[in-house]
């Protein structure tokens, strides 16, 4: 049986500094700030990319699982939440100074290298190339 006092203990001691220390952090922000890189453009990216895709994630589990109707406002609903998700991918684009065709060519490009058949197929969606992410 697990005992969650040493659980805490040891999930404290695999944490990073910067992840429990508040002066830590603010100098890894003040580095990364140095080196360019946008932390806050980029932490409001992923923060409200994995809100919002909860709430649209939520809205799908109720219709699945739960019996929510299939109808105009709950199909109105996953469309705004979709919208909240692509206003967050756009904080993440203008972070990296990118664009959104950019980011989908780099995507075609990838999953056309996964599958080389132009198709889905089990065995290369589990068997990834080296450097396949």
């Amino acid at each position: 049986m697990i005992d969650p006092k040493k659980y805490a203990s040891f999930v404290n001691a695999v944490t990073s500094k910067q992840s429990k220390d508040h002066e830590a952090f603010i100098y890894r922000l003040q580095e990364l700030e140095g080196q360019g890189f946008p932390s806050e453009r980029l932490l409001t990216a992923a923060v409200g990319m994995s809100a919002e895709a909860g709430e649209f994630t939520e809205v799908v589990k109720k219709i699945v699982f739960q019996g929510k109707p299939v109808n105009e406002d709950n199909l109105f609903h996953l469309k705004r939440e979709l919208g909240d998700i692509m206003w967050y991918v756009m904080q993440a684009c203008m972070g990296l100074e990118t664009c959104l065709d950019e980011i989908i060519e780099m995507n075609v490009e990838k999953l056309a290298s996964r599958y080389p058949d132009g198709a889905f197929d089990v065995h290369f969606s589990e068997n990834r190339k080296e450097g396949d992410v």
